[in-house]
């Protein structure tokens, strides 16, 4: 982003905070950003967090160069004196700004706008392995690589993302396993020209937008249509996403002048629209205000293309047999499969860990990296870490908890380095700016506590403009100039 198109989104920005009796500083103040000086003008050092320089010395392995090890990394050199850091990482897109895809799907985006080459945003010092890991021999503290070469290390840290599960619904099985960025040619092909849809790849996203826009036309056109948006059984990123699609789809009807024409339906596996009660219950209110509609307890498990029909298990619990030791009952779980016609169907794919970390021995009987949830040390070898997407900790897999995360990985990671125990702690914040409208934005931040954490004086559970701005015109820029340098 240009500096002076920044600085129109900082007026933008601060106009609106004004409106809410807030000063710009103590706005960001309150959000934590670290890097608001920076960004508002100040030098690069004022807007750094301090940081304690550091002597430790040891040869530093990081798995995984999108925004949680770019991040990472940065900040260990910005700390340590005499760093040893190398990177591994296959993909030369890998910093891609993931948040903005529902953008890229609504129109509000182009591609160009979140694609960066990750060569761009490397530390200086830092050495990147074009290459893939696929076997973990942590007694040995050594990685295999894809080329065939072994790399050893002191320390290992595991920011990798996860792997989208395409492949483990029927009628998609030709995709596999796909990620968020690169490679989205098998996606492309399995879903054509056919209304399927799924924001969860950057080249997918500008599919979706083509096809969200045939689906409103054909409403426009009088034609009477069903729009479908799934939420797997599984832990996913962004957990906010799949709802934020149906709302901009919602909101481009709307926009066309052709709502009364589309039903959309909210198929989540689970039986709450949000963890957190107090979103859930706002959240319910706008699906209401908007006929919007949804259908809990549907797990998606299949997909016919040509027939255009998804099938979801249909899940609830009945009343079984009568304990009388326990005076309870037992419940049985009741299952029946449910075929759904659509015209448009978002997909969220079912997620979970690179096979070759998730199944390894660095990995758990669920596929994720475990590590403690405050410290995020790996639960088993003190001299591994892990952060972002593939960690084994409750909520939060977004850009907004790798920040938080990032932070206590670094000085936990230095504490080991010298000797001491690791003593930082992660509360769990997750941060997820729900888009409910083309120019609203519900800011839903909380932790382990699942209950609503905002950083703004202001009610959490409302719509407004203000999160409009700062989703799409100043996350961005602070995620380049702050978290990538290891400063916010």
């Amino acid at each position: 982003m240009a500096k002076n198109e920044l600085e129109k989104a900082l007026e933008l920005v601060d106009s609106e905070i004004k409106k809410s009796g807030i000063s710009r500083r103590e706005a960001f103040k309150l959000a934590g950003l670290g890097s608001a000086a920076y960004l508002m003008g100040g030098s690069e050092a004022e807007a750094s967090t301090e940081l304690r320089a550091s002597e430790a010395t040891g040869k530093i392995l990081i798995i995984g160069g999108g925004l949680a090890g770019i991040s990472t990394a940065a900040r260990l050199v910005n700390t340590l004196s005499n760093p040893d850091i190398t990177i591994i990482e296959p993909n030369p897109k890998s910093v891609s700004y993931q948040p903005g895809t529902t953008l890229i799907a609504s129109g509000v985006y182009t591609k160009a706008d979140i694609d960066y080459n990750t060569s761009d945003f490397i530390p200086k010092g830092v050495t990147v392995l074009k290459d893939r890991a696929i076997d973990f021999n942590p007694e040995s503290n050594s990685v295999a690589l894809e080329s065939g070469d072994t790399i050893t290390y002191d320390f290992l840290i595991v920011a990798a993302g996860i792997t989208l599960d395409y492949g483990s619904i029927k009628g998609l099985e030709e995709i596999g396993d796909a990620y968020s960025s690169g490679d989205a040619s098998k996606i492309l092909k399995v879903f054509g020209d056919s209304g399927v849809t799924s924001v969860y790849n950057i080249d997918s996203s500008v599919a979706m937008w083509t096809q969200m826009q045939k689906f409103i036309e054909k409403a426009k056109n009088g034609q009477k249509v069903k729009g479908v948006f799934t939420d797997p059984e599984t832990a996913i990123k962004c957990g906010g996403a799949p709802k934020k699609v149906m709302y901009l789809t919602n909101a481009r009807l709307v926009e066309a002048g052709a709502r009364e024409n589309a039903e959309l339906t909210f198929y989540p596996d689970g039986g709450k629209l949000f963890g957190v009660k107090e979103y859930a219950d706002a959240i319910e209110k706008q699906f209401i205000a908007r006929d919007m509609k949804w259908n809990f307890n549907h797990n998606l498990i299949g997909v016919d293309i040509a027939k255009k029909t998804a099938t979801f298990d249909k899940h609830w619990q009945e009343k079984g047999a009568y304990d009388k030791d326990l005076e309870e009952y037992e419940m049985v779980t009741k299952n029946l499969n449910v075929e759904v016609p659509f015209d448009f169907l978002h997909i969220t794919p079912p997620q979970k860990a690179p096979d070759e970390i998730g199944k390894s021995a660095i990995g758990s009987a669920k596929g994720w990296v475990p590590v403690n949830k405050e410290t995020l040390q790996h639960v088993k070898y003190n001299n591994i870490f892990a952060l972002g997407d593939i960690a084994a900790v409750p909520m939060g897999k977004t850009g907004g908890t790798v920040r938080k995360q990032y932070k206590v990985l670094v000085d936990n990671l230095i504490s080991v380095m010298e000797g001491k125990e690791p003593t930082a702690k992660f509360g769990g914040y997750t941060v997820c700016p729900l888009i409910t409208d083309i120019g609203k934005v519900m800011l839903a931040e909380f932790d382990w506590t699942a209950k609503p954490t905002p950083s703004f004086p202001l009610d959490p559970t409302q719509e407004r403009y203000l999160w409009w701005l700062l989703k799409v015109y100043l996350l961005k820029p602070m995620t380049q100039y702050g978290m990538l340098s290891g400063k916010a």
